[in-house]
């Protein structure tokens, strides 16, 4: 009876560990977990997302990178509050992207985050001047004041329009796009767009920063311009920065490049400055496969088949590392 009781106790003690324990991602200010994104298309379902999890913590500036059709835009459009999951959670900023009716999901769009489009042509209106564009979403929002405090460095309200056209100047001078106040989309050039659709992109003061390819059409030199931009952000004001592309250059710019292949977060590269015995820096680099909330490991596709893996592998537990080797059975 008392071995009975002493297994119950300690069954419930569990449980109430299991209760009390933080929820998955509930210090990071992105968190998806097992996120499932399901198209129907002429009566044939694609999966685009494959319980995907990602954490994204404030003031990180990241990049997202991945093949075409590997689910990366899927995600992204999820974060923007443009599509809504078909299973799993997902969280951004404590807004829960699943519970959302359609007025909640736009006041989502319209304050908590910004995005950047790859056509130039998509973020700006023609008509307006590069200040007008950015004032737009101010006027479109409708209230003063910023209510999660983002973009203090800057220092300024929303509610008057004096308020409204001088933050737009301030956040054009930011950018290095001052010059472009006056001035249509048209008389600007594809890099001043770009410069100016991430001005547009802060002017709410987003939690969230999201781009799509931001400069997939620009060269390289113009797109380290339009990069410097992100990074000025997310330093100045303290922006959490998510850029998805397949350019491994900007990737190679960042902190921290989360790569997705087939649905899922496959490996993540981080860096990270190290000094030198005599005092030079340099950036080094570590990838890492990631493993999933279900316990999934996806092992780069030169590895196995360097070793010839397929279908099953075999696991050994070392005291500090797990052993894989191919099965011989296979061979």
């Amino acid at each position: 009876m008392t071995e009975t009781t002493t297994t119950l106790a300690e069954l419930e003690r569990r449980a109430a560990a299991r209760r009390d324990r933080p929820s998955y991602g509930h210090d990071a200010l992105i968190a998806c977990d097992r996120l499932v994104r399901i198209f129907a298309t002429d009566g044939v379902e694609v999966q685009a997302l494959q319980g995907l999890d990602l954490l994204v913590q404030e003031g990180e500036l990241m990049a997202l990178v991945g093949a075409s059709g590997s689910g990366k835009s899927t995600l992204m459009n999820i974060l923007a509050g443009l599509d809504v999951p078909t299973a799993g959670a997902a969280r951004v900023a404590g807004c829960d992207l699943l519970g959302m009716d359609a007025e909640v999901r736009l006041r989502y769009r319209r304050e908590v985050v910004g995005f950047v489009w790859q056509q130039t042509a998509r973020n700006l209106l023609p008509y307006l001047t590069a200040a007008q564009n950015v004032a737009l979403p101010m006027q479109l929002r409708g209230r003063g004041g910023s209510s999660r405090g983002r973009g203090h460095g800057l220092g300024l309200g929303l509610g008057r329009t004096k308020d409204k056209a001088r933050r737009a100047e301030e956040l054009l001078a930011l950018l290095g796009v001052a010059d472009c106040r006056d001035r249509r989309p048209q008389q600007m050039s594809g890099g001043q767009q770009q410069r100016v659709a991430i001005a547009v992109a802060l002017a709410n003061s987003p939690s969230v920063l999201l781009a799509d390819e931001p400069t997939g059409e620009l060269d390289s030199a113009t797109g380290e311009q339009v990069f410097a931009a992100f990074r000025r952000a997310n330093k100045e004001l303290g922006t959490t920065i998510v850029i998805v592309t397949h350019d491994q250059s900007v990737a190679g710019e960042v902190r921290r490049t989360v790569a997705i292949r087939d649905g899922r977060t496959s490996s993540e590269v981080l860096r990270r400055t190290e000094i030198d015995a005599e005092g030079q820096e340099s950036v080094v680099a570590r990838e890492y496969a990631t493993l999933d909330r279900a316990g999934r490991l996806q092992l780069p596709a030169d590895y196995t088949a360097a070793l010839g893996m397929e279908h099953r592998v075999m696991l050994e537990l070392e005291p500090d590392h797990i052993g894989i080797w191919p099965d011989a059975a296979d061979r």
